[in-house]
């Protein structure tokens, strides 16, 4: 485990200034290091969240806290990986030990190495499951005990459209994305009235993630296709600042944000 010393945060109100909307509010991450993980750490630390920041890649994490901190926010990390639930355990204490608390877990760590069944991929699917589906169940079961005690709490999740239109040559990345949406979509109700559950479903955003399709012409398309209509990672990240912003009897269960020209 690394951690970057807090700060008082560069967005604290000053006596004329308004109050940042997340002030105060300790959020976990995973996925941290890059793409929509990392924008989404800017943002919410620009707008006073206190961050613990997790990922595998940790001198990507630690650079990423280096910046937060050198803006006047606060981060720590840890290296997690979403498939070891002692991982997401530690992630969550985490918070505890620096913050006193956690108000959010935002699950962003994902993977996707599409390709056609044909291929019969066997070991790339496993860690689709492994990562999207268990690595989702290690992140509740890490968080919601914890959501329990307080009263309160926050689940937020990265799915994908994906899940919503499906296309040949992402039939199981659709399918680990469907059934996050089932366990989204059942913890809600099996929540009660003092923890929140949004699952955000991106379209086209302009990441690494279709470098990683395994299959060479899949990924090919998803490239071209990417570079012609692809939205920062950014986008994403304001959905998800928006539904943490809600007051606590608000709940945005759904958010799905695509690309105007995506069909």
């Amino acid at each position: 485990m690394s951690t970057a010393a807090p700060a008082t945060p560069a967005s604290a109100a000053s006596p004329s200034s308004p109050t940042p909307p997340l002030r105060g509010k300790v959020v976990a991450l995973t996925g941290a290091s890059s793409g929509i993980g990392e924008a989404t750490a800017l943002l919410l630390a620009a707008r006073g969240a206190r961050l613990v920041l997790g990922a595998r890649r940790t001198d990507r994490l630690d650079a990423l806290a280096a910046r937060i901190t050198a803006a006047g926010g606060e981060a720590v990390t840890a290296r997690t990986d979403v498939r070891r639930s002692e991982d997401l355990a530690a992630l969550v204490a985490l918070a505890g030990q620096r913050f006193g608390r956690l108000d959010v877990l935002v699950g962003n760590a994902g993977i996707g190495p599409v390709s056609p069944l044909d291929d019969l991929r066997v070991e790339d699917w496993a860690d689709m499951v492994d990562i999207n589906v268990k690595g989702l169940l290690h992140g509740i079961a890490a968080a919601l005990p914890v959501f329990r005690a307080q009263g309160s709490g926050h689940f937020v999740t990265t799915l994908s459209t994906a899940g919503l239109r499906i296309v040949p040559g992402q039939v199981v990345y659709a399918a680990t994305k469907n059934a996050a949406r089932t366990i989204c979509e059942g913890l809600r109700q099996e929540a009660g009235p003092h923890i929140r559950v949004t699952s955000v479903s991106p379209g086209f955003v302009h990441t690494d993630f279709a470098a990683g399709a395994a299959d060479p012409q899949v990924r090919a398309e998803l490239l071209a296709k990417r570079d012609e209509i692809a939205i920062p990672p950014d986008a994403i990240a304001r959905a998800i600042g928006y539904a943490i912003e809600q007051p606590a009897d608000v709940d945005v269960n759904e958010i799905v944000i695509r690309p105007t020209a995506q069909s």
